[in-house]
């Protein structure tokens, strides 16, 4: 974990605080207003607006294919997968979105989101289980929540967002 901090000429160079808690570091994303993290050990790449073949026959939650460095990466659009609106003045289409690019069991899939945000690193201890009021497709795709000031950040679970009617 890289910190930064102002120096000051002559003054002292303190090291680098270490804390003995344990943490696990976050990519951060937004999807409908919606603050998500990813696991950015999971995480291969982070992409802009990419063109995407739709994919006949596919399931809903999958918005087509792209190409990433000469291989073929399926793009799900986190939209449809958690249930929420189209993006607005798209049709729906996934154009515009920003791609988190994953890797299961050999393959790549694109998560299509709204907006990428920062790196996180989130204590362990301050982490929460779902509230029961959370959407139950939400539910399932959750490995719990931390609260961000006023916001509620969802750490979604990569494997289960990949696991499309399943």
């Amino acid at each position: 974990m890289q910190q930064s901090m102002t120096v000051t000429a002559g003054a002292p160079i303190p090291p680098p605080a270490r804390g003995d808690e344990a943490e696990e570091v976050f990519l951060t994303l937004t999807v409908a207003g919606q603050l998500c993290g990813v696991p950015v050990l999971a995480v291969r790449d982070v992409l802009g607006a990419q063109a995407i073949t739709r994919i006949p026959l596919a399931p809903q939650e999958v918005a087509g294919s792209l190409n990433l460095r000469g291989r073929i990466v399926t793009a799900i659009d986190l939209r449809r997968r958690l249930g929420l609106p189209p993006r607005e003045g798209t049709g729906g289409a996934s154009m515009g979105a920003m791609s988190v690019v994953v890797e299961r069991d050999g393959e790549l899939y694109s998560l299509l989101a709204d907006a990428v945000g920062e790196v996180l690193p989130l204590p362990l201890r301050d982490r929460a289980a779902n509230p029961p009021t959370l959407d139950p497709l939400w539910q399932d795709v959750s490995r719990g929540v931390h609260r961000l000031g006023e916001k509620l950040l969802i750490l979604l679970d990569v494997e289960q967002v990949l696991a499309i009617g399943a």
